[in-house]
């Protein structure tokens, strides 16, 4: 009896742990099936969004692009590199003081989302080698080389998912600071980007060893990552083989992440359009402009309020706020996403030119939203008038042009069942059909960019 127990038990075990064993097997098979997602599932959400903020800060605020009496040209975050900076002047004047007391990464958020804006790109390393977070791979980090010791990047990750933000990192191929990544002619460490014909032997040293497991740091511990956003592609030593392996192993470790077309070598310089070719890559990057015509491709124009990327107090040529929602509706309607930009200044606050502007786009947004976020670019010729955005069913016209008389001309193709104000759904627009003409309200509605709602 206690033989033929003893047998029954061992075959209840054996069941069971067969049954436990097909249980993790299903359970892995579900798991393998849940990460096999479409790009079309993968791009929806950025698709949708329509609009981001760009934010350029690292220890490089701290000079502001001014080093004595000389202002470098272009962008403040080159500064290292225009005004000849050493590594160890750099590290010394700008970097150890670096200590950005009034950071506040919850204000920030807020202002993004105030603005309208569904994601925040940050620069996790600029071409400086700067590191924001707390980095395991190198002591040139925000907590080890500077005297403000929090992880910027943790502190700003928790506010955007918190506020339904989506978070994302840009970060540079390129790195002044790094032996092996300007090898051989270092510490003259922008000598291989001067000259082209400079080969690096060491490059794919960083690559491998340094490169690679900072994105894989920022990829396991802050997150869920939205944008992988690369810059510095141009260095005749990162190969597309590096750009692809890139690619593939940041879909490894978050399946649902985009990458710019930065990461590999398929960009047609700063149009940010690819070329011909097999390129990894989820959208392309125009730089300070927008293409003329909508493209078959996803696309996304970044840009600076001023001229310069990161803190520069010194350029006082701001773009108005009515020139910058006209851009976002003008990119939207050819089918774009704009990334606008933030340089913060040293101590961790936006230049209140920039706030000023942030708070304008808001209040259009808010007002105007629908028509810009899940909307599509239009299939009509572009009117002289100003821009059409599309959704199933309706066609958003933003006017930017006041007609005198009153009398809005649309294209012939589309064919109203109901017109009204985006800003006033109680206000009924009436229509001549055969001329294809929308009766407008004698006072203009926004003169910024008014919305008309036409439902066909």
């Amino acid at each position: 009896m206690k033989k033929a127990l003893n047998y029954l038990c061992a075959a209840l075990l054996i069941f069971g742990a067969a049954c436990q064993q097909k249980a993790k097997e299903e359970n892995k098979e579900a798991t393998e099936e849940e990460v096999v997602i479409s790009d079309d599932e993968r791009m929806e959400w950025w698709r949708d969004a329509g609009f981001g903020m760009f934010i350029h800060w690292g220890a490089y605020a701290v000079p502001g692009g001014q080093r004595g009496d000389t202002i470098c040209g272009g962008g403040a975050e080159w500064i290292m590199d225009k005004l000849d900076y050493t590594i160890e002047d750099y590290e010394k004047e700008v970097v150890a003081e670096f200590n950005p007391t009034d950071f506040d990464a919850n204000k920030w958020v807020a202002m993004a989302k105030d603005a309208g804006m569904k994601y925040i790109v940050i620069t996790s390393k600029h071409h400086d080698g700067f590191c924001l977070w707390d980095s395991k791979v190198t002591d040139y980090d925000i907590m080890d080389a500077s005297d403000f010791k929090r992880d910027i990047i943790k502190e700003l990750a928790e506010a955007c998912e918190k506020e339904g933000i989506k978070f994302c990192f840009y970060h540079s191929i390129v790195d002044w600071h790094h032996p092996q990544a300007q090898a051989p002619l270092y510490p003259n460490y922008n000598a291989g980007q001067k000259d082209q014909t400079v080969f690096n032997p060491e490059f794919p040293k960083y690559y491998e060893n340094y490169l690679k497991p900072q994105v894989q740091e920022l990829l396991t511990n802050y997150g869920d990552i939205g944008v992988v956003w690369f810059d510095g592609d141009w260095i005749p030593d990162y190969t597309t083989e590096m750009g692809k392996e890139m690619y593939n192993m940041i879909l490894d470790i978050q399946p649902r992440t985009i990458v710019n077309n930065r990461v590999d070598k398929g960009r047609n310089g700063m149009e940010g359009m690819d070329k011909e070719g097999n390129f990894a890559g989820d959208f392309g990057t125009p730089e300070q402009e927008i293409p003329d015509t909508g493209i078959d491709a996803d696309w996304e124009a970044c840009m600076t309020m001023n001229g310069s990327w990161g803190y520069k107090p010194s350029d006082t040529n701001w773009k108005s706020s009515e020139d910058l929602i006209q851009k976002l509706v003008d990119i939207v309607s050819k089918g774009g996403n704009f990334l606008l930009n933030v340089g913060p200044d040293p101590k961790g606050n936006f230049p209140p030119e920039s706030v000023e502007r942030l708070a304008d786009m808001g209040k259009w947004t808010k007002v105007n939203g629908e028509a810009i976020y899940g909307a599509k670019a239009s299939p009509y010729e572009r009117p002289e008038w100003g821009r059409y955005t599309a959704k199933d069913g309706i066609v958003y016209a933003h006017v930017f042009e006041w007609p005198e008389d009153g009398q809005l001309v649309i294209n012939t193709e589309i064919k109203p069942k109901k017109i009204t104000l985006l800003a006033d759904s109680a206000t009924i627009l009436e229509w001549d059909a055969d001329q294809s003409v929308i009766m407008l309200p004698a006072e203009v509605v926004d003169p910024v960019a008014t919305v008309i709602k036409i439902e066909y």
